[in-house]
């Protein structure tokens, strides 16, 4: 379709704005080359710069992509997703001032671009699903924001033209979704689950009744009389609609029960349980969280080691549905990943994918008919686990693949939140505190078996060499140094030092003092309370400093009290820190005897700042009624 965007652009607009809108990320480059193409086929190699190349050089300087930045010298350019930030601003920069013609851009961009033209061309209106393995239609509401780009707000007098490339047979469809007013129906039916789950869990709906009354009040209730055959409704009488609202407040309530999220009493009352309250708490679907729970207790060979638990632990997050029914665009970049995969795979040391991922995914493709069946390399979730463990190696992407794993991060760290949780309500230590060092390892883009001071910034491979020779391995050596010392060993300017010296500032050194009430007086079944004292000796706090994670997040800590011989998570508490800080954990106590516990404490965001602390009770034997009652008569 490129010849007929050619010509369009010389028809209705030969030297204004013109936006094109193609399915993918790859056909932008594909098709801004043979838009270049063309005309140096008509001997016009820069009909559409409207500028003298020596004014481009100051933008070109900060464009890292050659393609890029040779069609921009040619008065074309392309974008996606893929392009950083400073790439996606010059071709925005360049384009509203009319230093260029010609902008091609994926679909997806026409909601996270701020441009307008005097013509857009949208090129087909189908793309690929790689859900389904097939071409599927534009949404209605995609092509009118593309439409919608054709226009110059600053130039009143001008009118934008839009030319849409589809099938013959779709040309009647659209000209009638665009000349005539659109309807908007309601999909609630469609995640009504997750909703209700929330509602039930903060008490909004606390029967069957409550949540028929619930759905009165949205918009699918208005719907359903104005467009019956929409919602699979056999009319619009109040019996037809009573009849259709306790229907689908039944199924959903039962699908919710059946995932755990929420319990059915008396056929009418309903009341939330432990999956549901963490997955509305982290925003995850009953579907994810039925899932975690499903998988982790099915797999005993999880719980053998904390080592084995961390190389298995990336697999299984990213082979959570969560992933792949919210990223509809990530598929369609998989063949471009394939030709890559070779070397890429080589360059992964700490990766497992012949045993751990593999194997996760044949699990995963027995217990989840409806999605890919395979576990091969086009699988979007080995894709993921590869890109994962690419973050955590610190690996150069390319930028397309770069925005693919932002989306990922984006995700990963409520998954592995609510992994902790469900891994605690079944009382397992060991894949609890790995999920929590995964935490880390995803802020910080770091393995659990790389030294800490690969967190400071500037600190490479060499560096480090160096410290470890000076037998110095943590942050807290770095930071006790003498001035002269640190600065001869680590040989860095003014400028890095600076950085290290603030990485250092904010990094947490953190007192933590711990008091078991009414030692001496414990006795079996009672209740064992701890008191945990918090207390920051330093006084700079802030976001977290991980230049590798895409957003801004703050600092959040787990106080966990376990049993190591057994494997068992006797207790945990979530908190985050300011300054100072009083935690209160309890648990019941055991037979009579002497028991050795061990005190966690935990960060979510730094590696190496994590502190353990053993002790012991001693308890004594159940006291009696007849002990208690002699001992309320004295």
């Amino acid at each position: 379709m490129v010849k007929p965007t050619y010509n369009a652009i010389l028809k209705h607009s030969p030297k204004k704005p013109v936006i094109v809108f193609v399915p993918s990320r790859k056909q932008t480059r594909l098709t801004a080359i043979d838009l270049l193409t063309y005309c140096s086929a008509d001997e016009q190699e820069s009909r559409f710069l409207h500028c003298h190349k020596e004014d481009l050089e100051a933008h070109l300087s900060r464009v890292s992509d050659e393609t890029l930045k040779e069609m921009l010298e040619n008065g074309i350019a392309y974008l996606h997703e893929g392009l950083t930030e400073v790439e996606k601003k010059v071709v925005e920069q360049l384009f509203m001032a009319q230093a260029i013609q010609v902008v091609v851009a994926s679909r997806s961009m026409c909601w996270g671009i701020n441009m307008a033209a005097h013509l857009v061309v949208v090129m087909d209106t189908q793309y690929y699903n790689g859900k389904i393995h097939a071409y599927v239609d534009y949404p209605v509401t995609d092509v009118l924001q593309m439409v919608g780009r054709a226009n110059r707000p600053w130039i009143p007098t001008e009118v934008g033209k839009c030319v849409i490339l589809c099938q013959g047979s779709k040309k009647d469809f659209f000209k009638k979704f665009l000349y005539e007013p659109l309807p908007v129906e309601s999909h609630l039916d469609h995640c009504l689950h997750d909703h209700f789950n929330a509602e039930i869990v903060t008490k909004t709906i606390e029967n069957k009744q409550d949540a028929v009354d619930y759905l009165t009040w949205t918009f699918i209730y208005r719907r359903m009389t104005q467009n019956p055959n929409y919602y699979n409704l056999q009319g619009v009488t109040h019996r037809h609609l009573s009849d259709h609202l306790s229907e689908l407040v039944e199924n959903t309530l039962s699908d919710l029960e059946q995932s755990k999220c929420i319990s059915i009493e008396d056929e009418m009352d309903v009341s939330p349980l432990n999956l549901g309250m963490i997955a509305a708490y982290y925003y995850i679907n009953y579907t994810t969280i039925e899932f975690i729970s499903g998988f982790l207790e099915s797999l005993p060979w999880f719980l053998e080691s904390i080592s084995g638990f961390l190389e298995a632990l990336p697999g299984f997050l990213v082979s959570l549905p969560e992933f792949l029914d919210s990223l509809p665009g990530f598929l369609e970049s998989i063949s471009g990943f394939l030709e890559a995969l070779p070397g890429f795979l080589e360059s992964l040391p700490g990766l497992r994918i012949s045993t751990w991922v593999l194997r996760i995914h044949i699990r995963i493709a027995s217990r989840l008919p409806n999605k890919l069946n395979n576990p091969k390399y086009n699988d979007p979730h080995v894709k993921t686990n590869l890109l994962l463990q690419a973050h955590l190696s610190r690996m150069q992407l390319s930028a397309e693949l770069q925005s693919d794993t932002e989306d990922i991060l984006s995700k990963a760290l409520r998954l592995i939140q609510a992994c902790v949780d469900v891994l605690s309500s079944n009382g397992w230590l060991s894949p609890a505190l790995a999920a929590m060092e995964l935490a880390q390892m995803v802020t910080q883009a770091m393995w659990n078996k790389d030294s800490y001071l690969k967190q400071l910034p500037h600190f490479a491979m060499e560096i480090i060499k160096r410290c470890s020779e000076k037998d110095v391995e943590s942050i807290f050596d770095i930071m006790e140094m003498e001035d002269d010392d640190r600065n001869g060993l680590l040989q860095l300017s003014d400028v890095e030092m600076a950085d290290v010296a603030r990485f250092c500032n904010r990094y947490p050194n953190i007192e933590l003092t711990y008091e078991i009430q009414d030692k001496d007086a414990l006795h079996s079944g009672e209740a064992v309370i701890i008191v945990v004292t918090l207390e920051r000796e330093d006084e700079i706090t802030g976001p977290v400093i991980a230049p590798f994670f895409p957003q801004n997040r703050e600092e959040g800590w787990w106080v966990v009290i376990g049993d190591t011989k057994s494997n068992s998570l006797i207790s945990i508490k979530r908190l985050t820190l300011q300054q100072k800080a009083k935690v209160k954990l309890d648990f019941v106590a055991p037979s009579t005897g002497s028991h050795s516990y061990t005190l966690f404490f935990m960060s979510d965001a730094y590696m190496g700042c994590d502190q353990e602390y053993k002790f012991s009770v001693n308890i004594k034997q159940a006291m009696s009624d007849s002990d208690d009652d002699s001992s309320d008569e004295e």
